[in-house]
């Protein structure tokens, strides 16, 4: 995939790897890595919404974390953010593009300190960035606050006396303020009942449409990322095996990981005969990842190259990109 930067593109991730190092003995000597990213592609465009699906482990958080820069390095690769290398940055102008990229977290309720009201909460970034006048500051606040759902009597409340999907749109204001471009949304619905689900995925999509914002959204629910994505991706043991436009993966999926994941969504009919592909075995670890196609311990199409050989991404249609051996035809 072309990663040249390009004013398209706000997002252009080139080979991200991030390794964590496994220490032992008395004088904690590194003993092998956790893979937990290993050479991730992909372009984002601007005001779009990349979906990023996998099994638990996979590596989509780390993803996430590793583009805002919220590791002090990474093993190797590139992160470019509006052209800009994001792990080449000073000091100074990280500080400022901090409030550019932002990040909702999984679990509202461990996000948000206890020890601080609402109004502190979402207004404590705003103030040390400047992002308002001190004339400017309460009007603003109130603003954000009723465009995520919040009422402003809520400001002197603490975390604790909300319920579950007002605390996401505590974390969705906090965000909301500091006026970002991009926002990585790490799983932000799955501690959700299905009912406020729904509106937290309408309230982000009314906000993206309303302050022209990117999403990398992170999630296990594949009905969900259907709904809010325009483009996706899906990760296994750390690598992006398939990646490309919502319509052209959901209609067409060629990874054999995918087509099982897919093979597993529920179908509101108890009339259709479910094809679930079931994959043999468990994911392997990160710490010692399967020679060749991580993938091919579990794949019914595994070949004798997948077990030697480290598949490369290829574009297969405009767009859409697998990492499999079953296409090196093409």
């Amino acid at each position: 995939m072309d990663i040249n930067s390009s004013p398209d593109y706000i997002l252009q991730v080139k080979d991200l790897k991030m390794h964590f190092p496994i220490k032992s003995g008395i004088v904690s000597h590194t003993v092998g890595y956790v893979k937990a990213v290993d050479g991730v592609t992909f372009n984002l465009q601007r005001g779009m919404t990349m979906g990023l699906v996998g099994e638990s482990g996979c590596g989509k958080t780390t993803t996430g974390r590793a583009i805002l820069r919220l590791y002090d390095s990474i093993t190797s690769g590139s992160v470019l953010f509006n052209g800009q290398d994001v792990y080449a940055l000073s000091k100074k102008d990280l500080r400022a593009m901090r409030p550019k990229m932002q990040i909702i977290f999984q679990d509202p309720f461990s996000s948000l300190s206890p020890r601080m009201p609402v109004g502190e909460i979402i207004g404590e970034a705003v103030r040390e960035h400047n992002i308002v006048s001190k004339e400017e500051y309460n009007d603003y606040i109130d603003t954000i606050m009723d465009n995520c759902g919040l009422q402003p009597f809520h400001k002197d409340r603490y975390p604790h006396e909300f319920s579950g999907g007002q605390r996401q749109r505590i974390c969705i204001a906090r965000a909301l303020a500091l006026n970002p471009e991009f926002i990585v949304c790490d799983e932000p619905v799955s501690a959700l009942d299905v009912s406020i689900q729904a509106q937290i995925i309408n309230l982000l999509n009314d906000l993206q449409e309303k302050y022209k914002l990117t999403y990398l959204f992170i999630s296990h629910d594949l009905s969900v990322v259907e709904h809010i994505s325009d483009a996706v991706g899906v990760m296994y043991l750390g690598n992006l095996v398939e990646y490309g436009p919502k319509e052209k993966i959901f209609s067409n999926p060629l990874h054999p990981y995918t087509k099982a994941l897919f093979s597993a969504i529920p179908v509101p009919d108890p009339t259709v005969k479910m094809n679930r592909i079931v994959l043999e075995g468990s994911i392997p670890s990160p710490a010692n990842p399967p020679k060749g196609c991580k993938f091919h311990t579990r794949c019914a199409n595994c070949m004798e190259c997948c077990k030697e050989i480290e598949p490369v991404q290829k574009e297969i249609e405009p767009g859409h990109f697998v990492t499999c051996h079953l296409y090196d035809e093409q």
